[in-house]
């Protein structure tokens, strides 16, 4: 049989959430090495390193963004053999995907805000795009994270201003929501506290979401029971029709009327001073060193069955 395994946090990666999973790997490396033989590694390219072993090591994956969470990683990390936490590829992929994640979970029965998708913003159609979604919009990537070139608009010529600003690539404009936004960590197969997250200016965007002090937070949020059993129920089935596994957070906009819309899936949710997923967790119960043993457990039963069958 094999011997027990250490852990490697993979962070870092090339993206433009770089340094925020840095922080992320930092955190979790120091929290893990509490109780387990734990190092990091910092990955600048899009390829396995040197040196780990399957055959004695798990690893945690904390590369936000590309790489990390559209499925790249965990596919290179299978054809090795790797045991690791989180999601697999096809669901890193699919939640990567904004409007392909909310397509499954309107399919599932949860509520979305319908979109619009371009590559080459030079193509849209502007009074097209405010007929059919109304004229407070959204702009953004389909597949970053973080709130990564977020743009807010209001009406046809805000919404020309920010196009002429961004270029090719993959990009959907959706109805804007107005409510508050909630986010709620999984972990297996329970939902842990809701978050309530109330930005400064309103817009929970990427300075806001990294810098100190920009962005209050409620936790757990204050709801009535029967909106926080719709958000439990959202949350898990959301994950589930995505094919999830481990641990994820799923984050949402409660309208005036109490009905909540999804807005998408973070399979390898940041875990730093800041971050959701930890706040959700306290509301369970789960200071920050519990909490990363939890989500490092699943991949070291998936390692010992496999240990067991190699034996």
């Amino acid at each position: 049989m094999k011997k027990e395994a250490s852990i490697t946090v993979f962070a870092g990666g090339n993206g433009p959430e770089r340094e925020v999973s840095l922080a992320t790997g930092k955190a979790v490396t120091e929290s893990l090495a509490k109780s387990f033989k734990t190092h990091m590694i910092d990955l600048t390219e899009e390829a396995l390193p040197d040196g780990p072993d399957p055959s004695d090591t798990i690893v945690f994956p904390a590369i936000h963004g590309t790489f990390g969470e559209d499925g790249a990683l965990q596919s290179l990390l299978e054809k090795a053999g790797f045991s690791y936490s989180g999601s697999g590829p096809e669901a890193s992929r699919l939640c990567m995907d904004k409007h392909l994640s909310k397509e499954a979970v309107r399919d599932a029965g949860v509520r979305v805000s319908p979109d619009l998708l371009f590559s080459d913003p030079s193509s849209v159609d502007v009074e097209r795009a405010v007929s059919e979604l109304g004229p407070h919009l959204v702009l953004k990537p389909t597949d970053q994270g973080s709130s990564v070139a977020l743009h807010v608009v209001n009406g046809p010529d805000e919404l020309r201003a920010a196009l002429s600003s961004v270029g090719p690539g993959n990009w959907m404009i959706e109805h804007r929501v107005f409510g508050r936004e909630v986010t709620l960590g999984i972990l297996g197969k329970s939902a842990l506290g809701v978050v309530e997250v109330i930005p400064t200016g309103g817009v929970y965007d990427y300075e806001r979401k990294y810098s100190s002090g920009s962005t209050e937070y409620r936790y757990p949020a204050v709801l009535t029971c029967e909106i926080e059993t719709m958000l439990r129920d959202f949350a898990l089935t959301a994950f589930d029709a995505c094919g999830c596994r481990d641990f994820a957070r799923v984050d949402f906009i409660i309208c005036e009327d109490g009905n909540a819309h999804f807005l998408e899936i973070n399979t390898l949710p940041g875990l730093t001073a800041t971050s959701l997923l930890p706040k959700s967790a306290s509301c369970a119960g789960y200071d920050f060193d519990r909490l990363t043993t939890r989500l490092v457990e699943p991949a070291i039963q998936r390692f010992s069955q496999g240990s067991l069958l190699s034996a």
